[in-house]
């Protein structure tokens, strides 16, 4: 299972918020590409970056922050937030994004994200299923996670693996930065339900022993925040995870 640091950008600050909520932004460094260099210090190769204020923009803004840690880490980056034009592609994958992740887009445009997985190719596209839980499952939210659609889950997730998604990062909302631990059932259902999915497990992560759960769920990756920010897992953990 890939483990993959996530840094939120706002005002090229590395943040995290509380389920989503702006109002709780807490900075925990205002250099992004020091904190990525310690990752990659630690052996970690993936890293999940979000532009939290393209979320909000609807479209790409801190793509300077994306090229300076393309530029001085060899980190494979996987990029998300606002991207819902060609030209946020173009300007992501130009600042050195390795792949990038459309939410929003995949909700409110399918024509235009079908045609990036046509155009780039489904290593580079990863779809962003993130929900709030409800007696269905979940509803798919938008935009930074201001919005919730009517869309389950699993079926949203199905018809874009059958459209040519590999790559689904899926956050429960309601567990980011709780601390309280992922939601393994979902995960568990989606994996159950959903076969040859590379899904990465986002939202919730609290302690080292979830990892090696998730990795038996069959989580292809798991995306950790708030976590290491919170010394709550030491990169020294993860290194010797990755090693193993």
């Amino acid at each position: 299972m890939r483990i993959i640091p996530a840094i939120d950008i706002i005002d090229a600050k590395c943040v995290r918020l509380t389920k989503g909520d702006y109002n709780t932004k807490k900075i925990y460094n205002e250099n992004p590409v020091e904190v990525a260099k310690e990752f990659e210090d630690a052996g970690i190769e993936y890293l999940h970056v979000v532009d939290l204020d393209g979320a909000k923009a609807s479209q790409i803004i801190n793509y300077k922050v994306l090229e300076q840690i393309a530029t001085k880490t060899n980190l494979k980056i996987d990029f998300g937030g606002g991207l819902k034009a060609d030209k946020d592609l173009e300007i992501a994958f130009n600042s050195g994004a390795h792949q990038i992740t459309g939410g929003s887009i995949a909700v409110k445009n399918k024509t235009v994200f079908e045609s990036w997985i046509q155009k780039f190719g489904s290593e580079k596209i990863i779809l962003g299923a993130d929900f709030y839980p409800d007696n269905s499952g979940g509803k798919i939210a938008t935009n930074g996670w201001q919005e919730e659609s009517n869309l389950d889950l699993i079926p949203f997730i199905s018809e874009y693996q059958q459209n040519g998604i590999q790559y689904v990062i899926c956050t429960d909302i309601s567990k980011d930065g709780m601390l309280q631990g992922p939601s393994f059932d979902m995960y568990k259902t989606i994996l159950n339900d959903i076969k040859n999915l590379k899904l990465i497990a986002s939202g919730g992560i609290s302690t080292f022993d979830e990892l090696p759960k998730l990795a038996a769920i069959g989580c292809e990756g798991v995306i950790i925040g708030k976590a290491i920010y919170e010394n709550k897992i030491s990169l020294k953990q993860l290194e010797k995870y990755i090693i193993s």
